[in-house]
């Protein structure tokens, strides 16, 4: 597939049991110009992970190092462990013709936006908040404290989503797969993206 655009970044967010990774895991199968932007963590490797293909692991003096020379994007606490994105690998990515895509919260999306004024703002939306409860029910592995942050939260981030370009409502998986698709294909027709050699070979 030959790069016809300009690439840019792709963030998208929503809240826990809304589907996000589940469309983001098959948008990167079905598109070979998008990257998944790997993360930098502090956790433990889980069986299975790999450096450098899952996330980066380092210990926390070095991620605070990285913090205090903001080698990050934006970063974040989860359960303990911070979780960050290095803004050389989202520059170097976007420099080989990759668009970038970031799974990440609302806070870290603001982030990128500021710091990528041409990112594309995507978030996911539950079919209702009904529906939001009963799949965070129906994971059955958060404790009853975990589930009230979680739907707190959710509200939150629901709200926040004004602040997004696009909104895509999950309540069918292929419908909703094929919308978040659309949205890039929209997105690199945009004039503003256009490759210069692209015009340039149509009016030699």
């Amino acid at each position: 597939m030959a790069r016809q655009s300009i690439p840019f970044p792709i963030v998208v967010s929503g809240p826990s049991g809304a589907g996000k990774t589940t469309l983001v895991d098959r948008l990167l199968a079905a598109d070979p110009l998008i990257h998944r932007s790997i993360s930098t963590t502090t956790r433990a490797p889980r069986p299975g992970e790999k450096e450098g293909t899952d996330y980066f692991f380092v210990d926390r003096p070095r991620f605070d190092e990285l913090k205090q020379n903001n080698e990050l994007i934006e970063w974040a606490e989860v359960h303990g462990q911070l979780y960050g994105t290095r803004q050389t690998y989202v520059e170097e990515h976007l420099a080989a013709g990759f668009d970038v895509l970031l799974n990440i919260d609302i806070q870290g999306g603001d982030r990128v936006k500021r710091m990528f004024p041409g990112a594309v703002m995507v978030f996911i939306l539950p079919p209702s908040f009904a529906d939001l409860e009963q799949r965070l029910r129906g994971r059955g592995d958060l404790a009853a404290t975990d589930f009230t942050v979680r739907l707190a939260a959710a509200r939150v981030e629901i709200g926040a989503s004004a602040r997004y370009d696009y909104l895509v409502v999950n309540d069918d998986l292929a419908r909703a797969g094929k919308d978040l698709q659309a949205i890039v294909i929209a997105e690199r027709c945009r004039r503003e993206r256009a490759l210069a050699d692209t015009i340039d070979r149509l009016i030699e």
